[in-house]
């Protein structure tokens, strides 16, 4: 989900399209309907004063509190963790160096000679990283995300056996506009510095330094893990920190990354946008009749990056081949025969999330499509409803970072918490620099630094980050060195696959084991 994954969030299906409901047009133009209908003449100058005062109380907010701080423990494999939790903001300047916005940062610290630290961000661009946080590495878990999970569920915290935090301090940023962080300018500057693909990326950049600075902590190991459009970043903000701020990165981890975007394009006549959801397709299936396995998926990618490509190549040249393809396709995604056939064997995503489960009137989640919700528009021609477990996870993790940092913490904020802000994903100016992904990134980073380690990693049912475009990128990258230094790796689940405990709990081992080779 985004990759919100996490999840983060996209609202956009596979091939691009876009539903966003945009109500505060509504709402002026009724305002402004009113006026008339009373028939004054409106007055302009006092229109305009009324403008800007909300622009000014938009931006004269009450500072952010001084950073607030806690101790905590745990129980981890029969050892006892001691840690701080620090909440706190780290100013963001213009190049003027005036004050332009603030991000905050949740910390968990321990004492300990030679510990590394781990930034986190999730993606959308909208998201808080609170999904990283209290769904995968962060000591406190809160279940949400899963088939049968409801956001009026009670949002409990519990210990998380998957942390990473008894290896490396954690560090979770939340860009502008997302969890409590904020611009201090009005909108249209904001939008220029803080939401468009370049801007996002340095400023990130610069709040890592800061932490890195203000905490004395410059000499420590250091990694990244990125999730969705913070997968995206990942590559962007490891090479800028390494060629601009003078930063080097250990080690980046890329979680359902939204990394090359450009293998979507041209369905029509290349096959690798079909290729990418075939597998996660499969896997879903294979899962629901409980046969899902790494062996299983092998022989599913075998065919798809064989037989299956060279087929959809052919087109109609090779008619028996075609209706081979079909009915292998028909019995790998356990789809309705008609309904693959008058696909083509090219299974768009937002067609097969309403088909999924369309006999029990429920649609599938673009990042697990094995977590459904009933359709509340079951005739409408597209889906109308919000996806399943967008739908489910704000709620509980809006409450629990909520409760979290204002009582647990102690940091006393009177602010509204965004864990997905679609003001921020509204305003987004994504440009040249979005399609081009970050592969070219990513390349750059690794080749400079040969004591680099890179994991991507990703859920089988995600159809939002397909793990085959990842599969496909890295195959194309050139050997630097150690073969291993870039490897994906796959999990069960979907895009947030680290809602389910046994495959957090493998992604935890194989993050020890990579950060252990430093």
């Amino acid at each position: 989900m985004y990759c919100i994954s996490m999840i983060a969030f996209r609202l956009r299906t596979h091939l691009g399209r876009v539903a966003v409901v945009a109500c505060t047009v509504f709402c002026v133009a009724t305002g402004a309907a009113r006026v008339w209908a009373q028939g004054d003449k409106p007055a302009p100058v006092v229109e305009k004063d009324k403008a800007a005062e909300k622009v000014a109380d938009k931006v004269a907010l009450p500072p952010l509190p001084a950073d607030a701080h806690t101790q905590q423990t745990m129980d981890l494999n029969g050892k006892t963790l001691h840690y701080t939790v620090t909440v706190g903001a780290l100013p963001v300047r213009d190049k003027d160096g005036k004050e332009a916005g603030q991000v905050v940062v949740t910390s968990y610290t321990m004492e300990g000679k030679d510990r590394p630290v781990t930034f986190a961000m999730n993606g959308g661009p909208g998201a808080s990283s609170v999904y990283l946080n209290f769904g995968a590495i962060g000591p406190k878990h809160l279940q949400a995300g899963n088939e049968g999970d409801s956001p009026s569920d009670p949002a409990v915290l519990k210990d998380n056996p998957g942390t990473w935090l008894d290896f490396t301090d954690l560090v979770f940023i939340d860009p502008v506009g997302t969890g409590f962080s904020r611009a201090t300018v009005p909108e249209a500057e904001a939008k220029k510095l803080f939401y468009s693909t370049e801007p996002d990326i340095e400023y990130l950049s610069r709040v890592i330094y800061d932490w890195l600075v203000k905490n004395e902590r410059l000499e420590s190991r250091k990694y990244l893990v990125g999730e969705s459009y913070g997968g995206f970043r990942g590559p962007r903000v490891t090479y800028f920190l390494q060629s601009q701020l003078g930063v080097a990165m250990n080690g980046v981890v890329l979680v359902s990354p939204y990394l090359n975007p450009t293998i979507e394009d041209n369905g029509d006549l290349s096959p690798i946008p079909w290729m990418v959801t075939l597998p996660s397709i499969t896997a879903a299936n294979l899962e629901r009749q409980k046969k899902l396995t790494p062996d299983a998926m092998r022989d599913v990618i075998t065919y798809t990056m064989g037989e299956y490509a060279t087929t959809l190549i052919k087109g109609r040249a090779d008619q028996a081949a075609t209706d081979k393809m079909i009915q292998r396709v028909t019995e790998m995604t356990g789809l309705d025969p008609a309904f693959v056939k008058y696909s083509g064997g090219r299974l768009e995503t937002g067609a097969y999330l309403r088909e999924a489960y369309r006999e029990q009137g429920k649609l599938s989640s673009v990042y697990d499509s094995n977590v459904t919700s009933f359709d509340p528009f079951p005739f409408a021609p597209e889906q109308r409803a919000n996806d399943p477990i967008l739908a489910a996870m704000i709620a509980p993790m809006t409450t629990a970072m909520v409760n979290f940092v204002t009582q647990t913490v102690g940091w006393k904020v009177d602010a509204r918490y965004n864990a997905l802000s679609y003001d921020v994903n509204r305003l987004w100016v994504g440009g040249d620099e979005l399609r081009r992904g970050s592969a070219s990134q990513l390349r750059q980073a690794v080749a400079a630094d040969p004591k680099l380690r890179v994991m991507i990693v990703h859920g089988w049912n995600d159809l939002s980050c397909p793990f085959m475009g990842s599969v496909l990128t890295v195959d194309q990258m050139p050997v630097m060195g150690d073969a291993t230094r870039v490897a994906v790796r796959e999990f069960p689940g979907g895009h947030m696959f680290y809602t389910r405990e046994s495959s957090r709990m493998e992604l935890r081992t194989d993050v020890m084991e990579m950060y252990s080779k430093h």
